[in-house]
């Protein structure tokens, strides 16, 4: 095991974190996140029936610590929350709202509270809320992001001299350049969402593997700037929703135009014309699908050759 907080706190092997994402992070994935030495995570956004057969299904895929990704912004989130304290899950990792009301007695639980931030004043109220860690996830990201478009590497050190308890970083992260990146600026540890969709264990459909593997740097593009922003791969849909920003359509026309249905009709459908392909802008850096241990045994083989790197550029 790394000796480092996130390690020790969770009980992972290495301090790498797969996020949680809609639809696509399943059992399957999580699973192989784990038994990789990772810690894998499900989707709390999905019925309690089905979420708590997903939790009963991990205990027979792994005997490692896992996690729950519960956005406190869904009207069901307070009973979600209660069955994952019911099922003793390991770890809750939190976000989208005020970790204030539920941190207290899901620890009573038994439970480690983890909270997704984008900024340093939430950093703090998630600390002073007792959380046990906090991602602090940069505008790269995919999907939903913070309205004040902080950058992982502005953010990460901030919110790490801003607050005891141990950061995770994550957005724009895929290899062990990042890792080695996130871990100097003060993280100790990283959670990846866009990598670990082109993995060999992730549903996700064909169509959006092959579009992450197809995509720059520049592939990427928020929607939603001026009221919820998401960051998801250029597309028909995202043309349609930028066409409507620009011409000051308000928020709840750009509701009822999106819909809902977009996000597993490319993720799970494949639809990339009218679904919303969340990924983040480290798309442009996957190359190759690959099973879930091949990538995290390449993040953990390849870091102390970018350590190398680094001690000969600066001649120590």
């Amino acid at each position: 095991m790394a000796k480092n907080r996130i390690c020790e706190l969770l009980g992972i092997k290495y301090p790498i974190l797969q996020g949680g994402m809609v639809w696509i992070s399943t059992t399957e994935l999580a699973a192989a996140v784990c038994n990789a030495g990772g810690m894998g995570v499900l989707r709390g956004s999905q019925s309690k029936e089905q979420l708590a057969e997903d939790i009963e299904t991990m205990r027979e895929l792994t005997d490692k610590s896992f996690g729950v990704n519960i956005p406190l912004i869904d009207p069901l989130s307070q009973g979600v929350l209660e069955m994952v304290a019911d099922k003793k899950v390991d770890v809750a990792i939190t976000s989208a709202g005020n970790p204030a009301k539920f941190t207290g007695w899901l620890q009573e639980a038994g439970l480690k509270v983890m909270h997704v931030v984008p900024s340093v004043r939430m950093a703090q109220k998630a600390a002073d809320a007792g959380v046990n860690a906090v991602v602090a996830e940069g505008y790269e990201a995919g999907g939903h992001n913070g309205v004040d478009e902080i950058t992982t590497m502005a953010l990460i050190p901030q919110v790490v001299d801003a607050i005891d308890v141990p950061v995770v970083a994550a957005g724009g992260l895929g290899d062990s350049r990042g890792l080695i990146a996130a871990l100097a600026l003060g993280a100790e540890g990283v959670q990846m969402g866009t990598r670990f969709i082109a993995t060999k264990e992730c549903v996700a459909h064909q169509n959006v593997k092959e579009s992450i593997l197809a995509s720059s740097d520049t592939s990427t593009v928020i929607t939603g700037r001026s009221h919820a922003p998401v960051r998801m791969l250029k597309n028909k849909l995202a043309e349609q929703i930028l066409e409507r920003e620009h011409a000051g359509a308000p928020h709840e026309e750009l509701l009822e135009f999106i819909g809902s249905g977009r996000t597993k009709a490319a993720l799970i459908e494949g639809n990339l014309d009218e679904g919303s392909l969340m990924a983040g802008q480290i798309a442009g850096l996957v190359r190759e699908v690959k099973s879930v241990k091949e990538v995290i045994d390449e993040l953990v083989n390849d870091a102390s050759g970018v350590l190398s790197g680094i001690s000969e550029k600066l001649d120590i």
